[in-house]
């Protein structure tokens, strides 16, 4: 018999060289660091989850990413699908497109949609204007350049402010959910968990409980309940759950 191949050898991995060291925190962490405490000393911040079903988005995304990359110059990942569903749901429930002002509240009647970017230097939101008014094509360049330009330190600070509304990818380091905290002013962030696939039981052609294998996701959404109750979350993240399970996403593909 043929010897078998020797086994590469595994990369030795080194402990971080900041261990045992101290050092100052750079302006951006402090900067990140007082905006979080603030943002829960300022509002009274709970969090809802609920499970979703995006198997046929799964499908959708599996055949249409190549056509789509071949015929919009950019790369088709999950989060654009999230990210219409949530700016479509936002037009039915204000309260979490909002801000509140002392003892007066203001409705958006724009989705200004903010994307959390992890860089070396720290968590950025740069900003997507006008998402409510975007395709498909239209959100994924602009999470695709935001994020590139983010990353690569080459936004403008402007880009950085004037968010109604947040969504955070936290699934993208493989975590199944999360409680984010508020990026205030806002009233709501809604966090992304990672996709995967599980037995789920459900209705089969006949109606009877089948277990199925089907690409389960988290969402989760923190919202300052001074405004918004848990009723309101929940309708919101039902309205947002019932558009990624339909997964009618083909015509705002522009293929």
């Amino acid at each position: 018999a043929p010897a078998a191949p020797a086994a590469k050898a595994e990369a030795v991995r080194e402990p971080s060289p900041l261990r045992g060291t101290t050092e100052k925190m750079t302006r951006l962490r402090q900067t990140i660091a007082r905006r979080m405490v603030e943002s829960l000393q300022t509002a009274a911040q709970l969090t809802t989850v609920i499970e979703v079903d995006v198997t046929k988005v799964a499908a959708l995304r599996a055949r249409s990413k190549d056509a789509f990359l071949a015929t919009h110059g950019t790369k088709l990942t999950f989060l654009p699908f999230f990210v219409k569903a949530a700016t479509e749901a936002l037009a039915y429930h204000p309260k979490l497109n909002a801000t509140i002002n002392d003892k007066e509240v203001t409705y958006f009647d724009h989705e200004h949609v903010g994307i959390a970017v992890d860089t070396p230097r720290g968590l950025l939101v740069p900003v997507m204007k006008n998402a409510g008014e975007k395709d498909i094509p239209g959100i994924a360049a602009s999470i695709n350049d935001l994020a590139a330009r983010t990353r690569d330190s080459k936004i403008g600070p402007d880009e950085l402010s004037g968010s109604t509304f947040t969504v955070t990818n936290t699934g993208s380091g493989g975590a199944l959910f999360d409680t984010p905290v508020l990026n205030m002013p806002e009233t709501a962030i809604m966090g992304v968990g990672t996709i995967v696939k599980r037995p789920v039981v459900m209705k089969g052609a006949d109606g009877a409980d089948v277990i199925a294998i089907r690409s389960m996701v988290y969402l989760s959404l923190s919202y300052d309940h001074r405004l918004i109750d848990g009723g309101d979350a929940s309708r919101f993240l039902m309205d947002v759950k019932k558009r990624l399970e339909e997964g009618a996403f083909e015509a705002d593909l522009a293929l």
